[in-house]
Formats: structure tokens, C-alpha cells, sequence
């Protein structure tokens, strides 16, 4: 289905669809900053790759680049700008590998994302694992282009590769008694040092969740690529949750469980720090986090010299499409 742009974005972060359908080749660097349109003063931050990130043809089997080859293009015809695939790439959240910003992209080439397999368990009628190629058989890929908001007040604008993750739990066949959908991140130390570090305050498995109508929700996707790549180890390879009105926190990597439960799952950030990440994590404006504002955030790339600040949007901008589900709830309350 073709998911529209919330309505409020304005012309100064529009990109061109010319410019849109030449990122690829800017991506390479077969085209100049220059013949993208980028002023001179822009083009040293667009430029800047982060050095632990090579631009490479990343691992993973022929039948899944093949599918993230033929998957639906986003039809839009107006985009945000996106930010550079070395951006998105080398300045990841993923505590598996450290707390450094760069950790991930330094640190996750030891994982073998390949094969890989998720159990569904809980209420539905098709419990069982099935591998990866099970869950893809079929299904037909499709680029999102979405805001990703961090908690911590920073923001990138993605273009995942990925379906809806309303036709996957469609095939399982929920029952009545599921409220709720549970994710479990993969439990690996040998492969992510961050789990082995007597540093971490994490209870591992890393484990986050969703309302059954957020789960549902057409913006709601498992993604498994992003800017027409295989999804990249830092990012989450080969499966992750992407619900673009959340904060980053709940896009929970590297699935291997997925349980349909009664009750509201135990999720991580809330149970180490309940006062400052709740379960549904709306982004918000208007509710500051307890150490700082969530009014505004820092459109990456961004730098002391040329900082790159934007207000933050009520659901992240999506509040046409996604309000509907907290009528009459107190989001100061349910944060």
C-alpha cells in the first residue's frame, strides 16, 4: 500500500525526485555534490562517513538480495531528505556491541546473521521456527521512507526495505486472547561482546513490545534492508521492527521470538528505568524526558559548526495516521 508524507512538511526539506532517484549513485560516488544540488557549504557534512563504515557489498544469501532487488520502489513523488547511507550505518543504538555510537559498526561483523530462524509462540493457532526464508516466502518487499526519532533528542530519515508486519502475524493466526505482541532480540555473547560486558545494567535478551493495534498498523514493518541493501549487522540484520511514531528504542533488532501474549510484556528500557521509558514511547514533544526537552532533535548529519536542529513533531509526524489509537489515554501518564 502506498503510505503517504504527513501534510507538514515543509518545502525547505523536500528533495526533488530527480535528486531522490540519483542516491544510489551518490551513494557510490559516481555523482558530485555538485550535480545533486548540494551547495558547497552543505556538501562537507553530506560527505562525512563515519570510518568504521565501508560501503561494500554486505553478506547474505542470493534469494534475499534478489527480493530486496525486486521490491516495490516508494512512489511519493516528494521525500524529506534522506540521510546519508554512511549516517545511518555508522551511528547506531545497539548495546549487543558497546555504548559507543560507533560500537556497532566496528564490532557486529562477527555475527552470522545467515541462516536464521524466529520462533512465534503464545496465542495463535501456527505456533513453531521458521527460518527467514519461510517468513519472506512470498511476500512482496516494499521502501518505506521514515522518520526515525531517537530518544535521545537526535533523528535520521531512512529509506528501510521491508512489509507490513499485519500480514505476518496474519498467517499465524493470533487468537482471541492476544493483546499484545512480544519481540526478543538474539542471545549471542560469542558474536556481541556488549552482552559479556560486566559493564552492562542490561538483563539480556533485549525484549520490547507492542499493543496489538500498534502491530497491526499498516506503518507499523519488519524491515530487512535498507537503502536497497541487505540489512547491515549494526542495523539490526537480518530482521527488525520499525514503527516510525515511536522512539528509536522500540525498533527492536535481530528478532529471533516473536509472542503473542494476554498481558502487556516486561520490556527492557522500562524495566531498568521505568520513570524515563515507558512501554509505548510516543514520540512527543510536550513530554520531556526526565534529563532533557523532547521539543527538538538533531537531524543527522549534524555538527557543532553546522548544527542541524528541527522541532520534533507530535508522533514523530505521523499524527494523522496513528492519534486514533491513544483516544482519551493520558499520554502524559501512558508516555
Amino acid at each position: 500500500m502506498l503510505i503517504k508524507s504527513p501534510s507538514d512538511i515543509p518545502s525547505s526539506e523536500i528533495t526533488p525526485e530527480s535528486i531522490y532517484n540519483s542516491r544510489r549513485e551518490f551513494m557510490r560516488g559516481t555523482m558530485s555534490a555538485a550535480a545533486l544540488g548540494v551547495g558547497i557549504a552543505a556538501a562537507p557534512d553530506l560527505l562525512a562517513a563515519p570510518s568504521q563504515v565501508v560501503d561494500k557489498d554486505l553478506p547474505g544469501p542470493d534469494w534475499l538480495k534478489q527480493q530486496i532487488a525486486a521490491a516495490k520502489t516508494n512512489q511519493e513523488k516528494i521525500s524529506e531528505n534522506l540521510t546519508p547511507y554512511e549516517h545511518v550505518t555508522g551511528y547506531n543504538n545497539f548495546y549487543e556491541y558497546g555504548y559507543d555510537k560507533t560500537d556497532p559498526a566496528a564490532k557486529s561483523h562477527v555475527l552470522k546473521p545467515h541462516p536464521w530462524s524466529v520462533e512465534i509462540a503464545g496465542e495463535v493457532a501456527k505456533p513453531g521456527t521458521y527460518t527467514l526464508e519461510d517468513l519472506l516466502k512470498g511476500v512482496n518487499l516494499e521502501e518505506r521512507i521514515y522518520r526515525l526519532r531517537c530518544v535521545e533528542a537526535w533523528s535520521m530519515v531512512v529509506p528501510w526495505v521491508g512489509f507490513p508486519l499485519a500480514d505476518l502475524i496474519k498467517r499465524f493466526e493470533p487468537t482471541g486472547n492476544a493483546k499484545f505482541v512480544s519481540f526478543t532480540t538474539l542471545k549471542r555473547p560469542a558474536e556481541m561482546p556488549g552482552q559479556k560486558s560486566s559493564f552492562s545494567t542490561i538483563d539480556w535478551p533485549y525484549r520490547e513490545g507492542l499493543r496489538m493495534d500498534e502491530a497491526m498498523h499498516p506503518l507499523t514493518i519488519l524491515a530487512v534492508g535498507l537503502y536497497g541493501k541487505v540489512l547491515p549487522n549494526q542495523n539490526g540484520a537480518p530482521l527488525r521492527l520499525v514503527v516510525p511514531w515511536k522512539y528509536g528504542f522500540k525498533y527492536i533488532k535481530s528478532i529471533v521470538k516473536i509472542e503473542f501474549t494476554e498481558k502487556q510484556p516486561k520490556t527492557t528500557w522500562s524495566m531498568i528505568a521505568p520513570d524515563e521509558y515507558g512501554f509505548y514511547a510516543n514520540v512527543n514533544p510536550k513530554v520531556s524526558h526526565p534529563r532533557w526537552s523532547q521539543a527538538e532533535e538533531r537531524r543527522l548529519p549534524s555538527g557543532l559548526l553546522r548544527p542541524n536542529i528541527v522541532p520534533t513533531q507530535m508522533f514523530n509526524g505521523y499524527a494523522d495516521q496513528v492519534a486514533h489509537l491513544y483516544k482519551d489515554m493520558d499520554l502524559r501518564k501512558y508516555y
